[in-house]
């Protein structure tokens, strides 16, 4: 075709098209080629918890339109078309899921990275574990409250003022404004929020002082006394608006860098002696000035002197054992403590406890080395004993064996106390039992069973007539073996003219010979009596010793009992059955507690402690000497020793049979008393 066709053509077309209604005008267009997505933002995993919903987010790149397909689990969500996608309320079978997105357009497409939805199992209420607590300040000063809460994140707070929100005050401390004189008295509290609830504090007080207080010294410091080249320190206390600054000085001249409420001296120098020291407290209400505190300083040091030695201990293997040294001198003093001659790491101070024993500390010698600058001294030997924790053994024979009761006292109120100076100086010179337990209340339980091993009853009515006994006892047995036997009692109705030491009552159950029906009835006498056989030299070989009601601590104090112990029973120590060489044997206990210990019940079964801890005292010339035993018999409650113990020790300390003497024939005797 020629141009001229060529512009005909163009020319109809152009009519063509104007005749069509159109009024634009055609322009050729070279469009670029589109762009494949790509993922800019990745989803991220999601937590939530049961009932909540979930939203994931993705942000993506490349030409538009863009179409988006959420998946779950590999499967695509019906809907899920946008560039986030929240899911329904989850629930538990939702937790670990997986989602991903697929992004789309005319050039491609990409898929995320897949992200896990955790659903937790519920919210927790919050919980407030530690309360704000009241503030006080000075007007002026800002007052902080804090709580602490648990329960599921986030935990909102909201402060109040007097019942009223304070804006902005929404984390778990709060600090005022500077406080004035009309904040006195304002109570705050806060609750916290989250998903499964609230809790309110506790409202807390502000108190707000009207103004600063003035230092006052409530601990003036004190006159210190050192040797030459030892330091001195001196305190002061005082009280006043904080913060307290402090200024010592020596002689009235302040002391550099001397600013804390206690001063210690450089080492002294004789020149020190006598100086004087004050200290200046202040603060932006005032200042106070100390009164003067005097340093002595003396020339010379004084060596280590030991007052009290370490004593011997006894202890049971397992348990532990404490020695205690008391030593004069100049100070400080210093300590080493040796086992065998060999030092122990770390006993440096006046008392050493040993580990837990073993039956190889059997028999240890420890010592003390007391030491300060001018010398040292060294302790005499104390010997630990380490027993197996079972009484028994081998009972020495002894021709004259004494028991004696007192009534209805613990052992706390008895050992070692002032109630009692004469027993507790028997104990602490003999044997004392720190293992004793009573078997039973109340009274009459106990009674018979130290006489025959047997609980017949517990009703403290019951009399010798109601209950007559036949079974073995100890004065059985005391004839049976052709030995003697004496039932010494005060106030004995029974017998003319019987009186006691104090006027009291006489209790027939507290006297448990009475009882049987098988022993000689002309051996009761009345205790009057006692004295006269001492005296003569004619006591039978086991005697019963049974104070009246008042005597006994049953009706009167336990301050009664020890006096009538050092009246009537002084004597006979002090006669040759207790001296060197001599053969007699008293036991001095309690028939039970005050019903205050543990355990405390009634029963009839013998060595169930029911009776509670009671003082049980073991005097002879051949006990070991300061002797604390915690030995007992495995048969009993908590392997401690009773009264069937008591018995079978009489009854071997005799040489007695004790197959009939009920719980009495399978108990250890207290053999550990002696040596």
């Amino acid at each position: 075709m020629n141009r001229v066709g060529v512009a005909s053509l163009c020319l109809l077309c152009a009519i063509a098209f104007v005749n069509a209604g159109c009024t634009g005008k055609v322009a050729a267009t070279n469009n670029p080629p589109p762009v494949m997505p790509s993922i800019a933002t990745q989803p991220t995993n999601q937590t939530v918890t049961i009932g909540q919903t979930a939203t994931f987010m993705v942000v993506a790149a490349g030409t538009a339109p863009l179409s988006y397909q959420w998946q779950e689990n590999g499967t695509a969500i019906s809907g899920a078309t946008s560039a986030s996608y929240t899911t329904a309320a989850t629930s538990s079978s939702d937790n670990g899921a997986k989602f991903q997105v697929v992004v789309s357009n005319s050039a491609g497409s990409v898929t995320s990275n897949a992200v896990t939805l955790m659903v937790n199992a519920a919210a927790a209420a919050p919980s407030i574990t530690t309360q704000p607590v009241n503030q006080t300040v000075t007007v002026g000063q800002t007052a902080t409250f804090t709580v602490v809460a648990t329960g599921t994140a986030p935990l909102s707070y909201q402060w109040q003022k007097n019942g009223t929100a304070i804006s902005g005050a929404t984390s778990a401390s709060y600090t005022t404004a500077a406080t004035t004189s009309s904040d006195n008295g304002a109570q705050f509290v806060v609750v916290v929020s989250n998903t499964a609830g609230s809790v309110t504090s506790n409202a807390a007080t502000l108190t707000v002082n009207a103004g600063a207080v003035a230092p006052l010294i409530t601990t003036q410091p004190a006159n210190q006394t050192v040797t030459v080249g030892q330091m001195a320190t001196f305190t002061v206390v005082a009280t006043g608006t904080a913060p307290l600054s402090y200024q010592w000085q020596k002689n009235t001249t302040a002391i550099s860098g001397a600013t804390s409420a206690s001063y210690t001296t450089p080492a002294t120098t004789s020149a020190d002696n006598s100086a004087k020291f004050v200290v200046v407290v202040s603060n932006t209400a005032g200042s106070v000035t100390s009164n003067a505190a005097t340093l002595t300083v003396n020339s010379a040091a004084t060596a280590p002197s030991i007052t009290t030695q370490p004593a011997s201990q006894t202890v049971t293997v397992g348990q532990t054992a404490t020695f205690t040294v008391v030593a004069t001198g100049t100070a400080p003093l210093s300590y080493a403590w040796r086992k065998n001659g060999t030092a122990i790491s770390g006993a440096t101070a006046a008392s050493y406890t040993t580990p837990a024993t073993t039956s190889s500390d059997n028999s240890a010698q420890f010592t003390v080395t007391v030491s300060n600058v001018a010398g040292n001294v060294t302790s005499n030997p104390a010997t630990l004993t380490v027993t197996t924790g079972t009484g028994g053994g081998t009972m020495p024979q002894f021709g004259h064996v004494f028991i004696v009761e007192g009534e209805n006292t613990s052992f706390s109120s008895t050992y070692s106390s002032s109630n009692m100076p004469y027993l507790t100086s028997l104990a602490n010179q003999y044997g004392v039992s720190l293992h004793y337990w009573a078997d039973t209340h109340p009274s009459i339980g106990n009674d018979l069973n130290l006489a025959s091993g047997v609980i017949s009853t517990n009703n403290d009515s019951a009399t010798p007539s109601s209950l007559p006994l036949a079974i073995d006892n100890i004065a059985h047995e005391v004839e049976q073996a052709g030995k003697t036997w004496k039932d010494y009692a005060e106030s004995d109705p029974n017998i003319s003219g019987c009186g006691g030491l104090k006027s009291g009552a006489y209790f027939v159950r507290h006297d448990p010979l009475k009882y049987f029906t098988n022993i000689n009835t002309a051996n009761f006498v009345c205790f009057s009596q006692f004295a006269t056989d001492l005296a003569n030299n004619t006591l039978p070989n086991f005697s019963w010793l049974a104070p009246n009601g008042c005597d006994d601590a049953h009706d009167c104090s336990v301050g009664t009992f020890d006096t009538w112990l050092k009246t009537e029973i002084g004597p006979l120590l002090a006669s040759s059955y207790f001296q060197p060489g001599g053969d007699g044997l008293l036991i001095i206990t309690f028939d039970e507690d005050d019903k205050g210990g543990t355990p405390s019940c009634t029963t009839t079964t013998v060595g169930q402690g029911c009776g509670g801890q009671v003082e049980t005292v073991v005097v002879s010339a051949r006990s070991k000497l300061a002797y604390q035993s915690t030995a007992g018999d495995p048969a009993n409650f908590n392997s401690t020793y009773d009264e069937a113990s008591i018995l079978r020790t009489i009854a071997d300390a005799l040489g007695l049979k004790t197959s009939g003497l009920g719980a009495a024939a399978a108990r250890v005797p207290m053999a550990d008393f002696f040596q």
